[in-house]
């Protein structure tokens, strides 16, 4: 990392300065480039052309575009992480707290569809140490949803097991799947506003929460081992809806 590198991921949160502020604006051309061309199909002249800064400027901030992808990687999620943090400090309730972490994704994936779409098409681009970083802060996100949801699911039946539970990370995952791709058919001119949106998705996975455990087959084959199926009277190859394992 250059020292203008690495002046710049000490002083891209705040924008206090010029160059902070012209930081920003690159990163902003970059994360347009990005979403509209992907990583590999974007280069560092259409960057250029877009922000109509000259490449000898643009190198001046950035050595590559791959700095330029861990920055807005980084930047984002940090945004999310620090403005979760800052939220769930004032609240104690499991339920308000869940709902404060969609709030809080819902809110930023909305005002910031093109950035979100960098952060899930780009996802595995980056490696070695920048990946790293960047897998350690996903991996703390992830986290504080997995206690949130814990949490929440303990406060609504103190009682249930573990097994009678809906699966923590199924949970979780079902959860980033909704919010993560709401770039992909969100429209602000027919659906409901951020706010509205994220209280309908909080109410649909805490409904399905409070919903107890998932069904599972009350029968299971071992690995490698079939059994045979009975011909049924009535049919010729027994086949039929009746031969399937029984639902709980």
């Amino acid at each position: 990392m250059t020292a203008t590198t690495a002046q710049a991921s000490q002083t891209l949160p705040g924008h206090d300065t010029r160059f902070d502020r012209r930081l920003a604006e690159i990163i902003d051309f970059a994360t347009e480039v990005f979403a509209e061309k992907g990583y590999e199909g974007a280069s560092m002249r259409d960057l250029s052309r877009l922000s109509g800064t000259s490449l000898a400027g643009l190198y001046y901030y950035f050595e590559s575009k791959e700095k330029l992808l861990y920055f807005i990687q980084t930047h984002t999620f940090n945004t999310i992480v620090d403005r979760l943090r800052e939220r769930l400090a004032a609240e104690s309730d499991p339920t308000k707290r869940l709902r404060i972490f969609v709030h809080n994704h819902v809110e930023y994936a909305t005002s910031r569809e093109k950035a979100m779409k960098v952060l899930s098409h780009e996802d595995d681009v980056l490696k070695d140490a920048y990946g790293a970083e960047l897998a350690t802060v996903k991996r703390e996100y992830y986290r504080i949803c997995v206690g949130l949801v814990d949490d929440f699911i303990r406060s609504q039946n103190p009682n249930a097991t573990t097994r009678a539970r809906t699966p923590t990370r199924t949970a979780v995952m079902a959860l980033f799947g909704t919010m993560n791709w709401l770039y992909t058919w969100y429209n602000p001119r027919i659906d409901p506003g951020a706010g509205d949106l994220a209280e309908q998705i909080s109410e649909l996975f805490l409904q399905g929460l409070r919903g107890g455990g998932i069904k599972t087959s009350k029968r299971t084959l071992r690995p490698g081992k079939r059994h045979a199926k009975t011909p049924r009277q009535g049919t010729q190859s027994g086949s039929t809806q009746n031969d399937r394992p029984e639902r709980a």
